[in-house]
């Protein structure tokens, strides 16, 4: 039979065709039985294993016998008068391609690969019959075996998109539970969060300092001003301070008009300068809604060097604020 025979009829067994697992004709039963050597099973039985080298196929007198392929495709029960493995026989060695395993009772006929190429010699028409609607039956699995494949791959395509929504959805849930909804710094989660992490950090020769940032006169803002232009304050203060911040440093906003940095610098000088820079920025700052109020803040500032942690460093960083905002505001201090 031509290949286009082939594929034609293995077309009409995958659209219509209900006697896949392959059935044999009785005129095929027959012949192979001549040939075949007998015995009988009881359920349980181990015919083979997936992987196994094969050269003999057999064929179900009685009973039934279970194929189970693994990589998630369904088992196949076959029962009288259909065969499996042939395979072996008509290529000589073939690796089973799934378990074997006895269902009920029965008794099953084996056909070595041998015995196989006798039998063609003597009944070649029988024998290549066989083997045509064989190997129909053998692409028509193969495409029910490559479709199951292509639904299970899409299955799993549209399973990681999924994950890969949910995750994503996770990780803006867990930025917003961090964030400030204001200004989208950093609230006090996220400077934790940072705090928790910073150990695995490396510091290059740099020391980790914390700045104490309070818009000074903030109430005077929003009694004047309003509530609106007090927003519109501290989302400029907090784009200063975001700007002020390196990639490993983190910017927050504490809560009402208190900001906070996490910073790594060299020393005193460099603190200090970053510090007086951040103010002039602000005291530069411009904002119609504030009408000729002019902004300014206080920083206080103190080096993560205490073993008491965050809330050492916290009160130490507070009280160098608290110094700072006694001179009038728009100052820095230092805490040693």
């Amino acid at each position: 039979m031509a290949a286009a025979d082939l594929f034609s009829q293995s077309q009409t067994l995958r659209s219509g065709d209900a006697r896949l697992p392959a059935v044999l004709t009785p005129e095929e039963q027959r012949v192979l039985t001549s040939v075949a050597v007998s015995r009988a099973v009881l359920p349980g039985e181990e015919l083979f294993l997936r992987g196994d080298a094969a050269r003999s196929m057999y064929l179900i007198d009685t009973g039934e016998v279970r194929l189970s392929f693994d990589d998630g495709l369904a088992d196949k029960l076959l029962g009288p008068g259909q065969y499996f493995g042939e395979l072996a026989v008509f290529i000589g060695q073939h690796q089973r391609s799934a378990r074997a395993v006895v269902e009920t009772p029965g008794v099953l006929y084996e056909v070595s690969h041998e015995a196989f190429e006798r039998l063609f010699q003597a009944e070649p028409a029988i024998v290549a019959r066989f083997m045509q609607h064989s190997f129909a039956y053998l692409v028509a699995g193969e495409h029910q075996l490559v479709q199951s494949l292509r639904r299970r791959n899409e299955d799993l395509m549209q399973t990681l998109d999924s994950l890969r929504q949910t995750r994503s959805e996770l990780s803006v849930a867990q930025q917003l539970v961090r964030s400030d909804d204001l200004t989208g710094l950093a609230n006090r989660r996220g400077l934790y969060r940072y705090l928790d992490d910073s150990s695995r950090f490396p510091m290059a020769g740099q020391t980790m300092a914390l700045l104490l940032i309070d818009i000074d006169h903030f109430k005077k803002i929003n009694d004047r001003c309003g509530h609106l232009a007090g927003d519109a304050a501290l989302r400029a203060v907090a784009e200063e301070v975001r700007r002020l911040s390196g990639p490993m440093e983190l910017p927050c906003r504490l809560g009402g008009d208190e900001f906070a940095v996490v910073l790594r610098v060299a020393d005193d000088g460099e603190l200090a300068n970053r510090a007086l820079g951040l103010m002039a920025a602000i005291n530069a700052l411009r904002l119609p809604s504030l009408r000729d109020h002019r902004l300014s803040v206080s920083v206080g500032g103190a080096f993560c060097s205490d073993p008491g942690g965050w809330s050492a460093w916290y009160s130490s960083a507070d009280t160098a604020l608290y110094e700072a905002k006694a001179q009038g505001g728009g100052a820095w201090r230092l805490r040693r």
